[in-house]
């Protein structure tokens, strides 16, 4: 079992940048692809960003191309997502997710940490 826990989030206000960490536990982490996805209230769960075993490919939903950049670190079992230019807009729960190689779909998931921007 993978163990998944984010942090970074927090209060900004629009137009700053916020760092969102995850840090994974359990497993081999080079064996899963990693994403995030965020939800606000009332509303679906929504991908964010993809990034590959390696980190190689990089896939972003089209509301955040260009301001979000996801990365991970191997080494430390770490994946990362840096916000730059927030919005309102980008107000939700960011969820952490692994998928394993051999999976269809994301396996793994963790608790989710709030991200406010203000206007």
């Amino acid at each position: 079992q993978v163990q998944l826990v984010e942090s970074g989030g927090g209060l900004v206000q629009a137009g700053g940048s916020l760092r969102l960490s995850c840090a994974a536990s359990g497993r081999i982490f080079s064996s899963y692809a990693m994403g995030w996805f965020r939800q606000a209230p009332g509303e679906e769960r929504e991908f964010v960003a993809r990034v590959s075993r390696t980190g190689g490919a990089t896939y972003y939903a089209d509301s955040v191309k260009g301001r979000f950049t996801i990365s991970r670190d191997n080494a430390k079992n770490t994946a990362y997502l840096q916000m730059n230019s927030l919005k309102p807009e980008d107000t939700a729960v960011y969820y952490c997710a692994a998928q394993y190689y051999s999976s269809s779909q994301y396996d793994y998931w963790g608790q989710g940490t709030q991200v406010t921007v203000s206007s």
